[in-house]
């Protein structure tokens, strides 16, 4: 018969296997936008036509990649990285940690939400920025420039607002946003649970003062080593239904848009639906404001 202290010694290896083992089976949703990225200053580096475009994409993996290392230090042992900026083909794979699966191209019905299901465990906003009519936030736009407000069951939502009631209606928590100042206290105020990283601060929609990218990449690579260890599925948040309204900036598009089935317009600029589940508004949303041109 074994002694006391030898029991106690492999009740200890196995608990320390068990819980090894439950790390290993997180697996995470890296969302990269581009706007609140750090180091990340003009318009000239946000798109393939800029001059210092090439340069934001290594600043862009930079900020992954401090978050995917974060990540499987905290158990991830399953990492996907959406690229959800723009054309959303600024991340290589090449780019990447290794081991991480990255979801590339626009062509998307969920967006920035893309590839994101009940399977994930937690899910790390990376880069986002201010929501449209923000007074300062840097870039500071909901979807894209034609969109004045977005507005959920009443109400007005950013991108990473959006972002995290469909992780809600998964069950999934958001559990790291980064970006500028105002952008991160947008985000959590919707996703309340979630820590935040300032990766620069906001002077006013264009001006903003930079940190140290090393101290940058490691604060994120903390928080997501921490956040990610402490992650826990939620209890998925579903409302009865969805009401939207989508305001554009010119009435053009609602003008087009209200031909839809189930679309209304209460005013000129507006376009209003309801949706079943967050996860339909949000592509509802994603068409009206992206694959209609009134040109």
């Amino acid at each position: 018969m074994m002694n006391r202290p030898v029991v106690a010694a492999f009740a200890l290896v196995a608990l320390a296997s068990v819980t090894m083992a439950g790390q290993a089976r997180k697996k995470v949703f890296i969302s990269v936008d581009m706007e609140g990225i750090s180091g990340i200053s003009g318009s000239d580096q946000l798109a393939a036509t800029g001059a210092e475009y090439n340069r934001s994409r290594k600043l862009m993996a930079d900020d992954a990649n401090a978050a995917i290392r974060g990540a499987r230090a905290g158990g991830a042992s399953e990492i996907v990285v959406n690229d959800s900026h723009g054309s959303m083909r600024n991340l290589r794979l090449e780019d990447l940690e290794p081991g991480a699966r990255l979801i590339s191209h626009s062509f998307k019905r969920s967006g920035m939400m893309e590839g994101l299901d009940e399977s994930f465990d937690a899910a790390i906003f990376i880069g986002y920025h201010a929501q449209a009519g923000s007074p300062s936030g840097l870039f500071a736009h909901t979807g894209s420039g034609v969109v004045a407000d977005v507005r959920v069951n009443g109400r007005s939502l950013g991108e990473g607002g959006l972002n995290t009631l469909v992780a809600a209606w998964y069950g999934v928590p958001i559990v790291l946003v980064t970006g500028d100042d105002v952008a991160v206290k947008q985000v959590a105020m919707v996703a309340t649970g979630a820590r935040t990283v300032s990766v620069k601060r906001a002077i006013n929609p264009r001006a903003v003062e930079l940190r140290p990218l090393a101290d940058v990449h490691r604060e994120i690579e903390t928080a997501a080593r921490d956040a990610v260890s402490a992650a826990r599925r939620i209890n998925a948040v579903r409302e009865a239904v969805y009401k939207v309204e989508l305001q554009f900036r010119e009435p053009f598009i609602p003008e087009v848009a209200e031909n839809l089935p189930g679309m209304q317009r209460p005013a000129p600029d507006t376009i209003a639906f309801s949706a079943e589940t967050m996860p339909r508004a949000y592509t509802l949303i994603r068409l009206l404001y992206r694959y209609i041109n009134p040109d």
